[in-house]
């Protein structure tokens, strides 16, 4: 078990953390959620011991271990892959570096045979003999086969770089397992065989993830981070949520009765104190009104933009038609003939692993690309408007603030409207004047919604919407894209996201470029015939 007794943290003058006081039982696993910057990875550095919290001490059973992932991807460079992931469990790897030692001594002593015997029943008793098994089980399920075990670190890429340093984290059986956004960069299958090693863990997770699907599937609880606290709650995300709504929204009705009944009392007060005969009355009233307790909502940390995409004019019939689409970049064939129409009403979410091959199609369609061969026709009522993957082009001119970022790509050039639209994706009063040059990803992408909002369209093409955003953020842009009215092809890596927007598939094979499915079907069907 691990738990908090008082913990806080300060930084810069802001309190992220005050008297935190948590306990994580074995059997269960623990969604740590909440706002950018309400400290959901440094409370996970504070419980691992990378960070020493101001106050308040972190207690850990005696005889646990702990483990967490690594988010350094550059850390194990030098190593093989394999001796990469038996590293996650720090002793066993220290006896089997050390007895490895004694035996490569030439004047092999006594003294080196009872110490070496000495690590044998100890490595022994750490299941040490199925450790190398047991690390090859571990990638396998993760998608790294046999032939890259022997290959360094510093041969492979990013993704799987990241499933190794997963591995590693799991290897052994930690009593405690600290994961931070564990599903980034992971595929399908990935995430799936992820989530079932989850279910069936008996120790300790604590994880935090943006995947609201991944939290859904495997947590027991949530912690959330808010108001400067973090409280726990039986269930899973789905049902946090669905009930500190609720919560909310009770405790709102209870501020309004007493809002509205002060405001009666304040009127009876003002009305009649200065007269004689009420005098009585309004003293009466005036006690009452002092007795009333207003349990204001605290102030939380959390904000949902307000995402509402409505198009300008309906579209015909005639929506796009791509004819045999093929495009070939540095020698790869990323698309090879590829052909489908868009029909009133669809919303294609583009599947493959290859996302290079899916941004290309998507700039072919807008125009920014030409095909090798192959051309694409849209209707004579379309207005489009995109969403890149790079959206860093948009934001090279530090000069622009905000508002005239924005107002370069709204009819209406009034201020007030402009800052009234920046309002509802949360860049309110002085945010509205930075400048477009220090914005964090998350906030470049709340200002392209925001830009895809003003231009009306009726067909959308949005390339990975809800990468850099917070889980809230998240939400606000899903719901925004289910209420669309228009056409819209997209690309996702956000299970929720997909199942719940998109009403037909398009899967590209990530070898050959070739469409290997265009079916009408939902996500989570689509998976089933996909993924046995």
């Amino acid at each position: 078990m691990i738990s908090t007794s008082n913990v806080g943290l300060s930084f810069g003058g802001k309190k992220l953390f005050e008297d935190v006081n948590i306990k994580f039982t074995p059997g269960n696993c623990y969604g740590l959620i909440g706002a950018n910057g309400a400290g959901k990875s440094t409370f996970i550095k504070i419980l691992s011991g990378e960070i020493e919290p101001n106050n308040g001490t972190v207690n850990i059973t005696p005889g646990e271990r702990l483990s967490i992932l690594k988010q350094d991807h550059f850390a194990y460079e030098e190593e093989q892959v394999l001796q990469a992931v038996l590293m996650g469990n720090e002793k066993l790897y220290s006896i089997m570096k050390e007895k490895d030692a004694i035996y490569m001594k030439e004047d092999f002593s006594d003294e080196d045979g009872m110490k070496a015997a000495e690590l044998e029943s100890e490595f022994a008793e750490m299941n040490g003999y199925e450790a190398e098994s047991e690390a090859g089980i571990l990638l396998s399920g993760l998608g790294i086969g046999t032939e890259y075990h022997y290959k360094t670190m510093k041969e492979l890429t990013g993704p799987e770089k990241v499933k190794v340093l997963l591995a590693q984290a799991l290897f052994g059986s930690p009593d405690i397992l600290l994961l931070d956004e564990p599903t980034n960069n992971l595929d399908i299958k990935a995430i799936q065989w992820l989530e079932n090693f989850l279910l069936n863990y008996e120790k300790t997770v604590i994880v935090v993830s943006h995947d609201r699907h991944f939290l859904n599937k495997v947590c027991t609880h949530i912690a959330d981070i808010d108001f400067g606290k973090i409280t726990t709650y039986a269930g899973n995300y789905d049902f946090w949520r669905k009930s500190s709504e609720i919560a909310a929204k009770l405790r709102a009705d209870q501020n309004k009765k007493a809002e509205e009944k002060a405001k009666e009392l304040k009127a009876f007060i003002q009305r009649f104190s200065a007269n004689a005969s009420k005098s009585s009355q309004a003293t009466s009233r005036q006690k009452q009104l002092e007795r009333l307790e207003l349990n204001d909502l605290p102030k939380s940390t959390r904000k949902y933009p307000f995402v509402h995409f409505e198009p300008k004019r309906e579209a015909g019939k005639e929506i796009l038609r791509v004819n045999n689409i093929s495009k070939t970049i540095d020698g790869v064939k990323l698309l090879d003939n590829i052909s489908f129409m868009l029909n009133k009403d669809d919303k294609i979410v583009l599947l493959g692993e290859n996302d290079v091959a899916k941004s290309t199609l998507m700039k072919i369609l807008m125009g920014e690309m030409e095909p090798d061969s192959g051309d694409v026709e849209w209707g004579v009522t379309i207005t489009k408007s995109y969403f890149p993957k790079d959206n860093s082009s948009y934001f090279m001119d530090g000069k622009n603030d905000l508002v005239n970022w924005l107002r370069q790509y709204s009819e209406d050039k009034d201020e007030t409207f402009i800052r009234g639209f920046l309002g509802k994706m949360l860049f309110s009063g002085e945010e509205a004047l930075k400048k477009t040059n220090v914005l964090s990803g998350g906030e470049k992408v709340r200002c392209m919604m925001s830009k895809l909002m003003l231009s009306g369209a009726n067909v959308l093409l949005v390339d990975g919407p809800t990468d850099h955003l917070d889980l809230e953020s998240i939400t606000s842009v899903n719901e925004g894209f289910t209420r669309f009215k228009g056409n819209l092809i997209f690309t996702s890596h956000d299970h929720e996201f997909i199942q719940t927007v998109a009403n037909r598939i398009i899967d590209l094979d990530h070898e050959t470029g070739k469409m290997i499915e265009d079916k009408y079907i939902s996500y989570d069907d689509y998976l089933k015939t996909k993924i046995k």
